[in-house]
Protein backbone atom coordinates (compact mmCIF):
# COMPACT_ATOMS: atom_id res chain seq x y z
CA UNK A 1 0.00 0.00 0.00
CA UNK A 2 1.29 3.78 -0.67
CA UNK A 3 0.29 6.94 1.50
CA UNK A 4 -3.30 8.17 0.07
CA UNK A 5 -3.29 11.87 -0.26
CA UNK A 6 -6.65 12.93 -0.86
CA UNK A 7 -7.98 16.11 -3.10
CA UNK A 8 -4.78 18.16 -4.92
CA UNK A 9 -1.34 17.59 -3.24
CA UNK A 10 1.40 20.50 -2.86
CA UNK A 11 5.32 20.13 -1.69
CA UNK A 12 4.30 19.79 1.94
CA UNK A 13 1.75 17.21 1.50
CA UNK A 14 4.19 15.37 -0.51
CA UNK A 15 7.02 15.84 1.81
CA UNK A 16 4.82 14.05 5.19
CA UNK A 17 3.91 11.69 2.52
CA UNK A 18 7.65 10.79 2.18
CA UNK A 19 8.40 10.03 5.74
CA UNK A 20 5.15 8.31 6.22
CA UNK A 21 6.01 5.74 3.04
CA UNK A 22 8.86 4.90 5.63
CA UNK A 23 6.23 3.76 8.35
CA UNK A 24 4.43 2.01 5.58
CA UNK A 25 7.72 -0.17 4.38
CA UNK A 26 7.71 -1.49 8.05
CA UNK A 27 3.78 -1.86 8.97
CA UNK A 28 2.63 -2.83 5.83
CA UNK A 29 -0.86 -3.66 7.00
CA UNK A 30 -0.90 0.09 7.53
CA UNK A 31 -3.41 2.60 6.29
CA UNK A 32 -2.34 6.06 5.77
CA UNK A 33 -4.28 8.76 4.06
CA UNK A 34 -3.43 12.65 4.37
CA UNK A 35 -5.13 15.75 3.26
CA UNK A 36 -4.82 19.67 3.63
CA UNK A 37 -8.00 21.05 5.59
CA UNK A 38 -7.05 24.75 4.84
CA UNK A 39 -4.01 26.88 3.87
CA UNK A 40 -2.22 25.68 7.44
CA UNK A 41 -3.99 22.51 8.10
CA UNK A 42 -2.73 19.18 7.62
CA UNK A 43 -4.45 16.12 8.81
CA UNK A 44 -3.68 12.74 8.69
CA UNK A 45 -4.85 9.13 9.36
CA UNK A 46 -3.00 6.19 9.79
CA UNK A 47 -5.23 3.04 10.88
CA UNK A 48 -3.07 0.06 11.79
CA UNK A 49 -3.59 -3.09 13.49
CA UNK A 50 -0.02 -3.22 15.28
CA UNK A 51 -1.30 -0.08 16.97
CA UNK A 52 -3.85 -2.61 19.46
CA UNK A 53 -0.34 -3.19 21.42
CA UNK A 54 0.26 0.36 22.15
CA UNK A 55 -0.84 3.20 24.34
CA UNK A 56 -2.07 6.58 22.63
CA UNK A 57 1.18 8.22 23.42
CA UNK A 58 3.24 5.51 22.36
CA UNK A 59 1.60 5.60 18.86
CA UNK A 60 2.05 9.21 18.85
CA UNK A 61 5.75 9.03 19.40
CA UNK A 62 6.25 6.30 16.74
CA UNK A 63 4.48 8.69 14.45
CA UNK A 64 5.97 12.01 15.41
CA UNK A 65 9.82 9.67 15.51
CA UNK A 66 9.59 10.11 11.26
CA UNK A 67 7.52 13.75 11.07
CA UNK A 68 10.21 15.36 13.57
CA UNK A 69 12.22 15.07 10.67
CA UNK A 70 10.55 17.51 8.27
CA UNK A 71 11.65 21.04 7.99
CA UNK A 72 9.20 22.76 10.97
CA UNK A 73 7.32 24.94 8.14
CA UNK A 74 5.55 21.90 6.97
CA UNK A 75 5.43 20.09 10.42
CA UNK A 76 3.59 22.98 11.71
CA UNK A 77 0.90 22.63 9.35
CA UNK A 78 -0.05 18.96 11.42
CA UNK A 79 -3.10 19.76 13.11
CA UNK A 80 -4.97 16.26 13.04
CA UNK A 81 -3.03 12.75 13.53
CA UNK A 82 -5.55 10.32 13.84
CA UNK A 83 -3.91 6.67 15.34
CA UNK A 84 -6.23 4.05 15.32
CA UNK A 85 -6.62 0.22 15.19
CA UNK A 86 -9.46 -0.61 12.54
CA UNK A 87 -11.52 -1.70 15.55
CA UNK A 88 -11.14 1.98 16.92
CA UNK A 89 -12.00 3.31 13.67
CA UNK A 90 -15.98 1.89 14.24
CA UNK A 91 -16.42 4.52 17.08
CA UNK A 92 -14.28 7.29 16.81
CA UNK A 93 -15.09 10.85 16.58
CA UNK A 94 -12.36 12.10 15.22
CA UNK A 95 -12.75 9.61 12.36
CA UNK A 96 -15.78 11.05 11.53
CA UNK A 97 -14.41 14.02 11.66
CA UNK A 98 -11.80 13.20 9.43
CA UNK A 99 -14.00 11.42 6.74
CA UNK A 100 -16.64 14.31 6.78
CA UNK A 101 -14.92 17.76 8.01
CA UNK A 102 -16.42 20.66 9.56
CA UNK A 103 -15.76 23.62 7.75
CA UNK A 104 -12.95 25.66 8.67
CA UNK A 105 -12.94 28.70 10.57
CA UNK A 106 -11.73 32.05 9.71
CA UNK A 107 -10.12 34.28 12.18
CA UNK A 108 -13.45 36.00 12.92
CA UNK A 109 -15.09 32.93 13.59
CA UNK A 110 -17.02 32.27 10.50
CA UNK A 111 -17.17 29.43 7.69
CA UNK A 112 -14.72 29.72 5.28
CA UNK A 113 -15.43 28.34 1.54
Amino acid sequence: MSVEIRGGSDASLEAIASKLQEYQATHPLAQITIYRYSLYSIRIRIVDPSFEKLSRSERNDLIWDHLDELDEEVSSDVNMLLLRTPDELKTSAGNMEFEHPSPPLSLNGSATE
